[in-house]
């Protein structure tokens, strides 16, 4: 229990208000303690996967009333710089998250326990295990700085348009920093976002009402929607970055596994 305690206490203090708004109340010991138990059994089928690099999604939101199961998405991958034994190493996740509910955001590295200190909608994660020359590409990106921030953003809309580079949402820069490993010559966001289209990936369409849209550029520093076509925007058609479009994609471009659900 005092080992669970130090890693609670680590994890509380070094998350930093990351990814929520900075009035947030931190979290409760029971959720503490359900978070621990969440990254505890991720790591177990981390390892039981035999994977290096891996997508994992958490539900930090209800998206339910969208059709959408997973609201947030990170790499995690296989650090064996930290702990060569007896596992091969330790889960690191890499991604990105926007700072109190401003309009910019910062790519974070922590540890799975700080994955799940959101205060999560539901206590459960999926991953995906991608294919293994996707993984082999992947891992020198997610372990240098350099490198890992080359298509990202500092601009923040929680619903930046897919196929725009205005701004850029976590999900998205995920989905860009996988294109630039899994095709060729691609040095830019456009690029990545040609192969993108070029590979068949199908952003979500939001539907939401213009009472909708005003409400939230109103009220929310974190979301815009001037990046977004006209034509779709004034339709109520937001066309966006989700977990479950970037699952159901790669399952379709046999570039990862089916989704693996964890529970505690």
């Amino acid at each position: 229990m005092r080992t669970a305690a130090a890693i609670a206490v680590l994890a509380v203090a070094t998350a930093a208000q990351a990814g929520r708004p900075c009035d947030e109340k931190q979290p409760t010991a029971r959720q503490i303690e359900q978070g621990l138990n969440l990254a505890q059994a991720t790591a177990r089928q981390l390892d039981a996967s035999g994977a290096q690099v891996v997508l994992l999604a958490r539900a930090g939101q209800d998206l339910s009333k969208y059709g959408l199961q997973w609201s947030h998405l990170g790499f995690v991958y296989k650090d064996s710089s930290q702990q060569p034994a007896p596992n091969g190493g330790v889960w690191r996740v890499m991604h990105k998250l926007n700072h109190c509910g401003t309009d910019h955001a910062a790519l974070y590295r922590q540890g799975l326990g700080e994955f799940f200190m959101d205060n999560p909608k539901r206590y459960e994660a999926a991953f995906v295990v991608l294919k293994p020359q996707l993984q082999q590409a992947l891992l020198p990106v997610l372990t240098d700085n350099g490198l890992v921030a080359r298509f990202n953003e500092r601009r923040y809309s929680m619903v930046a348009y897919a196929f725009g580079t205005t701004y850029q949402q976590s999900n998205q820069w995920v989905l860009e920093t996988l294109a630039g490993s899994a095709g060729s010559a691609i040095y830019t966001r456009r690029d990545a976002q040609a192969w993108l289209k070029a590979q068949g990936y199908q952003p979500t369409d939001l539907h939401l009402s213009t009472l909708t849209r005003l409400g939230g550029r109103m009220t929310q520093a974190n979301i815009a929607f001037d990046d977004h076509p006209s034509a779709r925007r004034f339709t109520s058609h937001i066309d966006t970055v989700t977990v479950d479009s970037m699952f159901a994609w790669l399952a379709r471009a046999n570039l990862s596994d089916s989704p693996q659900l964890v529970k505690p």
